[in-house]
């Protein structure tokens, strides 16, 4: 059987390396060339597959070896860096179940070749080593080809550095599932090391220098000091730069402050004090805001308001009107007469048509000046359920915007809310105080 020939090598070369002195030449592997033996197992993946990992452990097909198929591999190792290696590998294989040749018999040579990376736990200069495998292949089965990446751990001993032996165990992911199923790779190989043992270097007797003198000690020496009694930076020959600014303090004429070369070692300066350097400050001798690149909040239409506070930042007006033009007394005095003047039917939102008359005057201011906009309110007294209140303060105002809507004027010109019983100018419990809290307030504005 196969199992036997193995174990044999496998203990040959342990207690050949147990009965050797260790003597390692490097960390790293030369160029290697060696051979390995391998078993590829097509049936466990395919179980694994059809059922589950657990089925398949539990038929132990994967321990037995009459159902692995035996190959033979020509292999070429090298060392990347200490911990890295590339391998690159000839594998004869002969099988007959690469893909399911239901309809065959007997086995077939199929010819693969792979190159990987192995990543090793510790560098070449220890006995046993672990590391972790990927890389990629292509294989010709059948005279079909297919790609596998071959995946898995393996482990490896190192033989005085000159010859090593190498068990790995390998997941082959097919790419192309029609000509190539998944399966799994076992090998085991020993590679001959072609690069020589470097010779230790020889050593020579060193000839005393006299060390030049540095007075400050900080590494640069007197006669390239510029400064030679104080410690300095070799970068600043030898100079001391306190803040930090690459300007030596003998040269910097802010030697406490960071600042730049074009100002002497001084910082940039800010003449205004916004906070905003001259360099970047579009108006250096006003203090400004960073949002306005060190310039004040601009008055575009020069009333006086800055425009973030002007409500119509492109015509001037008067900040008690937020920055917009005044709206004339008169006009304002028609508007609060006619709010006094809107009837609704008793608990409804109907509007009496008494309340008309004033309600066309507004509407013709509207038209007559298109930068009004109408606010309307409606209030109620304390009678009643407060949700009742509130929904029925909402209708009015609503009933009194619709009405002007339907004369005409843009809906986005007129705003209605309701406030129910929660804004009382009289006392509600008289019948003049309730009276008074039944009311639509309408307020004129131009932003």
């Amino acid at each position: 059987m196969i199992r036997r020939p193995l174990l044999f090598l496998l203990a040959s070369c342990l207690l050949f390396n147990a009965a050797s002195a260790q003597k390692f030449s490097s960390k790293k592997k030369g160029h290697l060339i060696g051979f390995s033996f391998n078993l590829v197992d097509f049936t466990t993946p395919a179980e694994i597959k059809a059922s589950s990992l657990g089925d398949a452990l539990k038929q132990k097909g994967w321990k037995s070896f009459d159902n692995k198929d035996v190959g033979l591999s020509l292999m070429y190792w090298k060392g990347l860096t200490n911990n890295i290696d590339f391998s690159g590998r000839y594998n004869g294989l002969f099988t007959a179940s690469a893909n399911d040749f239901t309809k065959r018999t007997g086995a077939e040579y199929a010819n693969e070749l792979e190159a990987a990376l192995h990543v090793k736990a510790l560098t070449d200069d220890h006995l046993f080593n672990p590391f972790l495998t990927a890389g990629l292949g292509i294989g010709n089965y059948s005279a079909k080809w297919a790609g596998y990446a071959p995946l898995g751990i393996g482990v490896q001993a190192n033989l005085l550095s000159t010859s090593y032996v190498f068990f790995q165990a390998h997941y082959r992911l097919s790419f192309n599932q029609d000509n190539l199923r998944n399966n799994l790779f076992y090998s085991l190989g020993v590679a001959e090391n072609l690069s020589r043992p470097k010779e230790a270097p020889i050593k020579e007797v060193p000839i005393p220098i006299v060390e030049p003198k540095d007075t400050d000690g900080d590494g640069v020496v007197d006669t390239e000091d510029a400064c030679p009694d104080v410690a300095g930076l070799a970068s600043l020959q030898g100079c001391p730069d306190g803040d930090g600014d690459g300007i030596a303090d003998k040269d910097d004429k802010c030697p406490t402050e960071a600042g730049t070369a074009k100002y002497n070692g001084c910082p940039i300066p800010d003449t205004d004090g916004d906070g905003v350097n001259d360099e970047e400050d579009k108006c250096p001798d006003v203090a400004g805001l960073v949002r306005y690149n060190g310039c004040p909040i601009p008055d575009t239409d020069g009333d006086g308001v800055n425009d973030e506070e002007d409500k119509c930042p492109t015509v001037a007006g008067v900040r008690a009107n937020n920055g917009c033009p005044e709206i004339k007394e008169e006009v304002i005095a028609k508007v609060q007469k006619a709010a006094g003047q809107i009837f609704f039917a008793t608990g409804k939102d109907v509007l009496l048509k008494k309340s008309h008359a004033q309600l066309n005057e507004v509407v013709k201011l509207l038209e007559e000046d298109p930068t009004l906009k109408l606010d309307i309110a409606g209030h109620t007294d304390d009678v009643g359920a407060e949700d009742f209140n509130q929904v029925l303060s909402e209708k009015r105002a609503n009933s009194v915007r619709n009405y002007m809507t339907g004369k005409g004027i843009s809906e986005d010109r007129i705003t209605a809310t309701g406030y129910g019983e929660a804004q009382p100018i009289a006392d509600n419990k008289t019948a003049a105080g309730r009276a008074k809290n039944r009311r639509v307030e309408l307020e004129l504005r131009n932003w």
